[in-house]
């Protein structure tokens, strides 16, 4: 009979953790929900303007990825040929 009382016990202790975990998520929803709106009322999303030409200089962003390429290609150089030795 003490099994059959552990056993019980153990599925009273299951029942009480997975109630008290449902009921702090659903309040942790709740409370994540309610501050989205109270932010969204608050701070509304800024209205974008969308301009109908393109800027002139449109090369530049390419040319300033080139360097970045550059730049990345020998700091990994420069580590694979540091860890080699």
């Amino acid at each position: 009979m003490q099994d059959l009382e552990l056993l019980q016990d153990g599925l009273a202790l299951m029942a009480l953790g997975m109630g008290v975990v449902f009921v702090f998520l659903t309040l942790l929803v709740i409370s994540v929900t309610f501050m989205s709106k109270l932010i969204g009322r608050f701070q509304p999303v800024p209205v974008t303007a969308v301009t109908a030409k393109k800027s002139p200089s449109s090369h530049a962003p390419s040319a300033q990825n080139d360097e970045v390429m550059a730049v990345i290609s020998a700091a990994v150089h420069r580590y694979r040929s540091a860890r080699r030795h």
